[in-house]
């Protein structure tokens, strides 16, 4: 029999079989698709024979848990960094590069390029500075207050110019949390604002491999060499257990029985694996508000270079189909003399469901020639649109407090997945520190107290001094208001 059960083969899964495996743990891990990877994974193209992702996912330098995980796998030097340059963001008023300045603290670092975007005046960025301080000050105690109302409303109530909401916020919210601002937990797009200002030299990489080839392999060999198993092609229809968890049953009917469960499904499959009588208890009772984000990604063959940046977004316009593109030809490794090939990204794609394949194509191209004119001019060789249920659980208001932890009330019952309460955005960063946490739960209930999951980094620079007053003036105040109530008890 084995220690424990994972259900899922993702990076929350996988992190979390690897950690329990690492520490004599023998795991069986369940995916129910013949490829593991889940929301992060890549296969071969038939037609090119290419490595190709489901879509294009980035990371950055703060993936403390993600870059550990790679360390741990030996892979982390697959990863092609973008030190200088953090991002090109393209609008039809114009191009402009956003990089820190070294002699800066952060979020100051970041400000001079802010200052150059065409069509901005100085005025319009002074009606920032109340959300940039709110920004240095966030901490997850006010994620309550602001997960009350949409991000939109919050930056209103800011007083920042609708010309700034329009050119940054918009975009910022649709390629960062994967929702319309309209639609956006104040409480989220402040916590990814706060994480990606609040370190100094911040920066992205990409995968120099397919994102598959960065840890499911080695994860397997991890898993199997402690005593485990992985099986692929394995679906679970339900889990097994009255009080606690006992198990699972597979879609043949046959029953696995383990002393732990972790679930690292997507809420909406793990509602469907749930005895009716758990999923109307906490936190399964929450289960629905989580809506997926669905997202198409488009990659282009070209039969010559089209861009020349390696990553380039587009600003936010109501008719905007692609937000992100990426040319593979300057990322991939062993790829660098050949013609472009595009990766892009349809997020929050509901716009785009009445599109086929070729209007897809077709409308991907035209916009990428907006700032890339060498794509009108260059010949198609190839084309493949994936289209993804969903890229993340939509942070919409009201979702950020009801994110659960990865312990249930059901003994034996875990959970793992970016959508937990991790501390952080739902990413491959929240992914694998929630494999983590699970492991963690797993191992105490052995009695072995450990630490595993790695928390996020406290912000640098004049970011860290006003995050470290703003903790010192709260837990002040917490035990001044504690004393009174104590006096008067």
């Amino acid at each position: 029999m084995a220690d424990v059960i994972v259900v899922g083969g993702g990076l929350a899964g996988l992190s979390c079989a690897v950690a329990l495996a690492d520490r004599g743990r023998r795991v069986v891990v369940l995916e129910r698709d013949s490829l593991l990877g889940g929301r992060a994974r890549s296969w071969t193209d038939e037609k090119t024979g290419d490595t190709v992702d489901i879509g294009p996912h980035v990371l950055h330098s703060e993936y403390a848990n993600m870059l550990a995980f790679l360390d741990r796998l030996g892979t982390r030097d697959l990863i092609t960094w973008q030190p200088r340059d953090v991002l090109t963001v393209a609008a039809p008023s114009g191009t402009f590069v956003l990089r820190h300045t070294p002699l800066l603290p952060p979020p100051l670092s970041l400000m001079p390029s802010m200052f150059r975007a065409p069509g901005t005046t100085l005025k319009q960025h002074a009606s920032s500075a109340k959300t940039v301080l709110r920004g240095m000050q966030f901490g997850e105690e006010d994620v309550p207050e602001l997960d009350r109302m949409n991000a939109l409303d919050f930056l209103r109530s800011q007083g920042m110019d609708q010309r700034m909401i329009d050119w940054w916020w918009r975009f910022a919210a649709i390629v960062v949390t994967n929702v319309p601002i309209e639609r956006c937990s104040a409480a989220a797009i402040l916590r990814i604002h706060a994480h990606l200002s609040g370190h100094r030299g911040l920066h992205f990489g990409f995968g120099a491999v397919g994102l598959s080839e960065l840890y499911t392999t080695q994860a397997v060999r991890v898993i199997e060499e402690a005593g485990g198993e992985v099986r692929t092609g394995c679906g679970v229809k339900g889990l097994a257990g009255d009080g606690r968890a006992e198990g699972v049953v597979l879609d043949d009917g046959s029953v696995l029985r383990a002393p732990h469960i972790v679930s690292a499904v997507p809420p909406q499959e793990l509602a469907s694996l749930l005895p009716a009588h758990w999923r109307q208890g906490k936190p399964f009772d929450a289960l629905n508000v989580f809506e997926p984000s669905p997202y198409l990604s488009c990659y282009l063959w070209f039969d010559r270079r089209v861009m020349r940046e390696r990553f380039m977004s587009f600003g936010w316009s109501p008719g905007r189909l692609n937000y992100d593109f990426y040319d593979l030809a300057q990322i991939r490794r062993g790829w660098g003399t050949r013609p472009s090939i595009i990766a892009s990204n349809i997020i929050y794609s509901h716009h785009a469901n009445g599109l086929s394949d070729e209007e897809v194509v077709r409308a991907t191209v035209q916009e990428l020639s907006e700032h890339a004119p060498e794509a009108a001019q260059a010949k198609l060789l190839h084309a493949r649109v994936h289209r993804i249920p969903m890229a993340i659980p939509c942070p919409t208001p009201g979702t950020e407090v009801r994110r659960p932890e990865s312990r249930t009330g059901i003994p034996g019952l875990l959970l793992a997945g970016d959508w937990l309460r991790t501390r952080l955005p739902c990413c491959m960063e929240g992914a694998v520190r929630s494999g983590w946490l699970a492991a963690e739960q797993v191992l105490a209930d052995g009695g072995i107290r450990v630490s595993i999951a790695i928390p996020p980094r406290p912000y640098d620079g004049l970011a860290g001094i006003v995050q470290r007053i703003t903790q010192w003036h709260r837990q002040r105040t917490g035990r001044r208001e504690a004393w009174v109530a104590g006096k008067r008890t």
